[in-house]
């Protein structure tokens, strides 16, 4: 099976502090892969480099084989790969539609024209309404975003992130805040929204990580110690270690 994610001992440096210390990574394509550690291991930094919001200081990102290191943010995009942020990050303004809708404009190929009518584009309208119902958000079509629950707010921003049409989707802590039944619900969304896709997922809940992940890596101190299905993570006494000291031995 081929890649659609490979960090080939990519480094990153600020000053003289290295926070990446030659991380090999490797997500395969339709592969649900989470990136666990402790606070502070790198598990941000990593998806910033990975989608262009930091430059690696060595090593090399490919995206579906193809090299990506240093390209900035958009074109990575454009390339397939779409993120969410630890930070909702939503048109707080704007409607929960009109929120997805923008999304789906860029995807289906319309782009900036002020004399289009975009409430007679069929294509549109039609994805944005099945996100927008994958979502579990029909009830708030019409409600600005700003208005929303925090875990509404998640859910929009997680069909914002698939709304482009990318197939390599990053969701940085999509679960963090909520509460169980809040995440359980976010769990299937996830499972849904990313179906046929490939998704590498930041995530602390590890019933989130071992109920949704086909493999796992392990990152600390900025280097990837372990990675495997959940079982072998599960199992693995270096990660436990990790966590819990020296008394997991």
């Amino acid at each position: 099976m081929s890649n659609a994610i490979e960090m080939r001992g990519v480094e990153k440096t600020f000053g003289v502090t290295k926070v990446i210390q030659g991380v090999n990574l490797t997500v395969a394509k339709g592969e649900r892969h989470a990136l666990i550690g402790p606070n502070g291991a790198g598990k941000s930094t990593t998806f910033n480099l990975i989608s262009g919001y930091m430059k690696p200081s060595a090593g090399s990102i490919l995206l579906n084989d193809r090299e990506i290191s240093g390209l900035p943010p958009f074109r990575i995009n454009r390339l397939g790969l779409s993120r969410s942020f630890q930070v909702t990050n939503v048109f707080a303004k704007m409607t929960v539609w009109e929120n997805l809708r923008c999304a789906v404009l860029w995807a289906t190929g319309h782009r900036y024209a002020f004399w289009k009518n975009i409430d007679n584009l069929p294509e549109v309208r039609e994805r944005t309404a099945q996100i927008l119902q994958d979502i579990s958000l029909v009830s708030r079509r019409d409600v600005p975003a700003g208005l929303l629950t925090y875990a509404e707010q998640r859910a929009l921003e997680i069909g914002i992130t698939v709304a482009g049409g990318a197939d390599v989707i990053l969701l940085d802590e999509p679960t963090a805040g909520m509460s169980n039944a809040e995440t359980e619900r976010a769990v299937e969304q996830i499972r849904r929204l990313t179906e046929g896709r490939t998704l590498l997922i930041v995530e602390h809940d590890m019933s989130v990580v071992f109920g949704l992940a086909d493999r796992i890596s392990v990152l600390v101190y900025g280097e990837v110690i372990a990675s495997g299905t959940p079982d072998e993570i599960r199992s693995s006494r270096k990660v436990r270690e990790a966590y819990l000291g020296e008394e997991a031995a």
